[in-house]
């Protein structure tokens, strides 16, 4: 039986964050700081992914993990490395994630690298990877918000997310790294053109152009089906 990797990361980071949530010394250690880097401590680029500001936080970000990681059926992005790296996908997959806990908040860090009053935590940068990879590989599958029957093909649905998440960084004020969602979305896509290019002969970008210049604009919108 093969052990999802996905599942993995979910239980880690619940349990993390469960023991995060009753104790201020245990979010201090492992929240993205930028002095403490500057200290040193380049761990945090990574261990604030462990943790979460709230139940709701938590669960929202593992939600979308498992949606778009394992999915149904085992359709996730971990089964799609499966299915084009063989047995080394699971550990791709895995380096991706990891990677982009890093990798989404670089600019954060740059931005902020003397700021003595910002703080940044939660694992949003890396599931932003992941979904944006998921996106990359069926572009046209419709995706929505919750409870709400009406989907919109996933490549739009991108390009949206990406705009209104620019928008919101700008203005800021909402206590949300938006920036960590941007730049995660992007390393996905970018890991994964090139974990292709490297390590197969599957045409991910070539797949990609050619799904969206085929569709069919009634799969624009969709009602009632999706990821």
């Amino acid at each position: 039986m093969q052990i999802s990797i996905t599942l993995v990361i979910i239980i880690v980071t619940c349990l993390v964050s469960f023991s995060a949530f009753s104790s201020k010394k245990l979010i201090d250690d492992l929240i993205f700081y930028p002095p403490a880097v500057n200290r040193g401590q380049w761990y945090r680029f990574f261990s604030c992914g462990l943790i979460h500001a709230d139940i709701g936080h938590l669960l929202f970000n593992m939600y979308a993990l498992y949606l778009f990681g394992a999915g149904q059926h085992q359709s996730g992005v971990e089964y799609e490395f499966i299915s084009i790296f063989g047995n080394n996908g699971k550990w791709i997959y895995l380096l991706m994630y990891v990677l982009a806990l890093a990798a989404s908040l670089l600019p954060t860090y740059t931005k902020n690298k003397d700021n003595y009053h910002y703080r940044s935590l939660g694992a949003s940068g890396a599931v932003s990877a992941v979904v944006f990879t998921k996106i990359l590989f069926e572009p046209i599958n419709g995706i929505g918000l919750f409870f709400i029957p009406v989907f919109i093909a996933g490549f739009l649905f991108g390009i949206i997310y990406l705009v209104v998440s620019g928008w919101l960084d700008k203005r800021g004020g909402d206590n949300v790294n938006h920036s960590a969602h941007i730049f995660g979305a992007l390393f996905g896509v970018g890991f994964t053109i090139v974990a292709c290019k490297v390590f197969s002969d599957y045409p991910v970008l070539a797949e990609f152009i050619d799904s969206v210049r085929n569709m069919d604009p009634k799969d624009i919108i969709q009602f009632g089906g999706g990821f």
